[in-house]
């Protein structure tokens, strides 16, 4: 068989669709970029940026920045809101109340959404960046308590914990994931966490900045973000919140056994790649 012919026996299809779909979502990612900046030109972010992915929370997202502090830790603080595609009027209710608003126009995942916000806040001047829900779950008035570890520099890294805190929810079933979750967790991270799931978290700008190249799950990522931050030796803190149910609506994320078995395949693959990457995650430098 000629050198050409076998080449086209062991060559693959050209996945043109994949290529495709990426470029589309590249081109989402840049055009929502674009307009931010064209929006809010030169744009200096206090100390602490608090970013909220929006999907259809319309009805939810307006309760959620008015609890808002003027402050965290003595630091000044401002709403970050990314809209995830959707055909609701989200981004105008986060323009009302005075968030600054990036709009994506597709829905490309939670995931996607918080790399977009961090990678915002870091370029504009962010020291700590603090994610929460826009379904009314979290607090904002316990704030402090993310951020005041950071500030005291006891942890890079701060989760909160429904575990440790109050949990204001009647689902057995989530309960025991979180607990069932957490222990997982602790056995891949060699840390003892208790709530690897919450999205109720904060960040040093430069730990964000070290984890970003190394993110790919567009939904589910708390786990990825918990490993990758755990693999690179960053100090991971957690503290007592109050967890409530959402406002109102249903969650994005699907009947219990979805989550579960999305959030099981998210830790198989981040632990695997992590494995992989071995010392290019860059980690601290102290």
């Amino acid at each position: 068989m000629a050198p050409t012919q076998r080449h086209r026996w062991l060559t693959r299809a050209d996945n043109r669709t994949k290529r495709r779909v990426a470029a589309l979502r590249q081109f989402a990612l840049d055009t929502a970029r674009r307009a931010f900046e064209e929006e809010y030109p030169d744009l200096a972010l206090p100390p602490v940026v608090a970013v909220i992915p929006a999907y259809l929370e319309e009805a939810n997202l307006g309760a959620v920045l008015d609890a808002f502090p003027e402050s965290v830790c003595g630091l000044p603080v401002a709403p970050l809101v990314v809209v995830d595609g959707g055909g609701d009027n989200t981004d105008e209710v986060a323009r009302k109340y005075g968030a600054f608003t990036c709009v994506l126009p597709v829905n490309l995942g939670q995931g996607a959404a918080f790399r977009l916000a961090y990678d915002l806040a870091i370029g504009h001047g962010a020291r700590y960046v603090v994610t929460l829900d826009a379904d009314g779950q979290n607090d904002p008035a316990e704030m402090d308590r993310l951020v005041g570890p950071l500030v005291r520099d006891e942890a890079d890294f701060v989760i909160a914990s429904r575990q440790l805190g109050t949990d204001h929810t009647t689902d057995r079933f989530r309960r025991a994931g979180v607990e069932l979750y957490a222990r997982l967790l602790g056995v891949v991270t060699g840390r003892h966490l208790t709530d690897t799931s919450n999205g109720y978290r904060a960040f040093r700008a430069e730990v964000l900045a070290d984890l970003l190249p190394h993110l790919r799950q567009d939904q589910y990522q708390t786990a990825e973000v918990v490993i990758t931050a755990a693999a690179a030796g960053w100090r991971i803190g957690e503290c007592p919140t109050t967890w409530h149910p959402r406002a109102s609506g249903e969650s994005k994320k699907g009947g219990n056994l979805f989550f579960g078995a999305q959030y099981a395949r998210v830790i198989a693959v981040t632990w695997a790649r992590t494995l992989r990457a071995g010392r290019s995650l860059r980690g601290p430098r102290r």
